[in-house]
C-alpha cells in the first residue's frame, strides 16, 4: 500500500526528533495550517491539514517587522513543496502536507549533505536542473541577509547591533563571494568573476560545495530555527550555531560603530580556535583611546589572544588574529594558529604556510630593532605593519606574504591609517586584571625615563580606564 510506504518514511523522519522537538514542529504546523483541536481529532485530520505560501507569509507579517525577508520565505516554501511524497505527483500541488513539512525540517536540520542537497537545489530555483553561478550567488546572498536580519529581529546578536557595527550590505556580498569561491567544477577548477556567474553547476558539484562549506548548513539551520521560531532553544544546537556570533563586550553605549560588520564577525569568528569563539571584548579603539602607539600598547599587552582590525585612508579593511598575548619585546611571538584577514573590499582569511614562524611582533622604545606592531613576513616587509610612529603602516607581500600567503591587504603598499580596533577574544586571562592596569611606561622603564628627561609627565596616568566589569551587554 502506498499509505504504508508514505507513513514509514514519515515516521523515520519524525523519529530523528526528540519528543519535545516533535511537539514544537507539530505546534508550528498547526499554527501555519490554522487548525487546533484534541489530539485524537488532530491525528485523524493530519492528512488533510496543509500549509500554503500565504500562510507562511502571513506568519511573517503578523509581526510588525518580518522575522524573515520575503525572498527567503518563498525559498523555504519552494523547498517544502519540492519534497516528493509516494503516490502524489510532486511539486504540482501548491499545498504543503504535514509529511512534506516534517521531511523538510528533518533533512535540513538533521540530514547529511546528500539529504539537504535536493531541497537546497529547489530553494535556489523552482525548476531544478543545472544552476547558473548567478542563481547560487543570489541564494547565498539571500541566505546571509536572512541570518543577519533574523538574528537582529530575535535580539540574538549578543551585544552587537546594526547600529554599533558597519553597515552589513557590503559584508553580505563579500561573504557570499568568499563562500562561492569554494565552488569547484568536476575537473577541480574554480571559475571566478563573471565566468563563475555564467557557469552551469550540476547537483553533484553543489552537493560537494555544501559538504565543504559548513556555513551553508549552519545558516539554513539558523534561518529555520529563528525565522520560523522552531527548535530554537533546544539542546541539540551545535557550537557552530551557539557561537555563530560571539558575545560582544565594551562597545555598548560608547557612541562608536565597530569597523566590523555582522557577516565579517561571523566569518572571522568561525576561523578562531573553538575555545575562543564565545566572546569578543573591545580593548582599544583609535576613536575612543586616541591615535597613539603608547595607548595602543597599554591597552593590548597581556590581554590574551586578540583580533586587530584597521582601515586605511582608502577604505580597505584588514587585520590579523594573534593567538597569544601581545608582549613588548624585540622577538617574534605567537604560533601557527595566527592568521591575517581582509574584510573589505574582499572577505578572506589567510593561514600560516609553514615557511617561517614570524607570526606576530610588538616592539616599542628600542634603538636597535624596528618599533611597531607586525604580523607575518619579515622586518621591513611585513604582511601587516603598524609603525610606532602611529598612523603609518605597510602591507608588503609581493606576490604573497611568506608567513600567511596573504596578498597586499591595504590599498597602497605603504598606507596611512584611518582607524584601528583591537578585540580580545575568549576570556581575558586572570593575570590581566593586575597587569592590565600597567601602562607601557610601567612595562618599559626606558620610555618612562625618556619622557621624564623631556619634561613630560606621565600623561597616560589620567587615561587609565576603569577595568570593565564583566557585565552582560545583552
Amino acid at each position: 500500500k502506498m499509505g504504508n510506504a508514505e507513513s514509514n518514511a514519515y515516521q523515520n523522519h519524525l523519529s530523528r526528533f526528540l519528543p519535545e522537538e516533535q511537539s514544537d514542529i507539530d505546534g508550528l504546523f498547526d499554527t501555519l495550517s490554522g487548525s487546533s483541536g484534541s489530539a485524537g481529532a488532530k491525528n485523524a485530520k493530519t492528512a488533510k491539514k496543509t500549509v500554503t505560501l500565504a500562510a507562511l507569509q502571513a506568519r511573517q507579517s503578523a509581526h510588525t517587522r518580518e522575522p524573515l525577508p520575503e525572498p527567503m520565505t518563498v525559498r523555504l516554501y519552494n523547498g517544502m513543496k519540492s519534497i516528493d511524497l509516494p503516490g502524489k505527483s510532486a511539486g504540482l500541488s501548491e499545498l504543503i502536507a504535514k509529511e512534506q513539512f516534517v521531511i523538510f525540517m528533518s533533512n535540513l536540520l538533521k540530514g547529511n549533505a546528500d539529504e539537504k542537497i535536493s531541497i537546497i537545489m529547489r530553494m535556489i530555483t523552482k525548476t531544478g536542473g543545472p544552476l547558473k553561478g548567478k542563481q547560487i550567488q543570489e541564494f547565498t546572498e539571500d541566505l546571509i541577509t536572512s541570518v543577519v536580519h533574523v538574528l537582529s529581529y530575535r535580539k540574538e546578536l549578543k551585544g552587537w547591533s546594526l547600529e554599533n557595527t558597519r553597515d552589513s550590505s557590503s559584508g553580505v556580498k563579500a561573504l557570499a563571494s568568499e563562500l562561492l569561491s569554494e565552488l569547484k567544477l568536476p575537473d577541480g577548477t574554480k571559475p571566478v568573476g563573471s565566468q563563475l556567474l555564467e557557469t552551469n553547476f550540476d547537483q553533484s558539484v553543489i552537493e560537494d560545495w555544501v559538504y565543504r562549506v559548513p556555513q551553508i548548513s549552519v545558516f539554513l539551520s539558523v534561518v529555520i530555527r529563528q525565522g520560523l521560531h522552531v527548535l530554537h532553544s533546544l539542546p541539540d544546537q551545535t557550537n557552530d550555531i551557539l557561537n555563530l556570533v560571539p558575545h560582544c563586550k565594551g562597545i555598548k553605549g560608547r557612541g562608536v560603530a565597530s569597523l566590523f560588520d555582522i557577516p565579517a564577525i561571523i566569518y572571522i569568528n568561525s576561523h578562531l580556535p573553538a575555545e575562543l569563539q564565545h566572546k569578543w571584548q573591545l580593548l582599544f579603539s583609535s576613536r575612543l583611546h586616541g591615535e597613539s602607539f603608547s595607548q595602543l600598547c597599554a591597552h593590548i599587552v597581556n590581554k590574551g589572544p586578540c583580533i586587530v582590525i584597521l582601515r586605511d585612508v582608502d577604505g580597505f579593511l584588514f587585520g590579523g588574529f594573534a593567538s597569544h598575548s601581545w608582549e613588548v619585546k624585540p622577538q617574534f611571538q605567537g604560533d601557527n594558529r595566527c592568521f591575517l584577514f581582509s574584510v573589505f573590499p574582499t572577505l578572506a582569511v589567510y593561514t600560516y604556510t609553514g615557511y617561517n614562524d614570524h607570526y606576530m611582533y610588538l616592539n616599542h622604545g628600542q634603538q636597535t630593532m624596528p618599533n611597531g606592531l607586525g604580523m607575518g613576513g619579515q622586518h621591513g616587509y611585513f604582511g601587516l605593519w603598524i609603525d610606532s610612529d602611529y598612523g603609518k603602516g605597510h602591507s608588503k607581500a609581493k606576490p604573497r606574504c611568506t608567513t600567511y600567503n596573504s596578498p597586499q591587504l591595504s590599498a597602497k603598499e605603504d598606507f596611512t591609517l584611518d582607524a584601528m580596533e583591537v578585540w580580545a577574544v575568549g576570556d581575558i586571562p586572570e593575570s590581566a586584571g593586575k597587569k592590565g592596569k600597567k601602562s607601557i611606561l610601567d612595562v618599559d622603564p626606558q620610555a618612562q625615563a625618556l619622557l621624564e628627561m623631556a619634561g613630560k609627565s606621565r600623561q597616560s596616568e589620567g587615561l587609565r580606564e576603569p577595568v570593565e566589569e564583566d557585565e552582560d551587554d545583552d
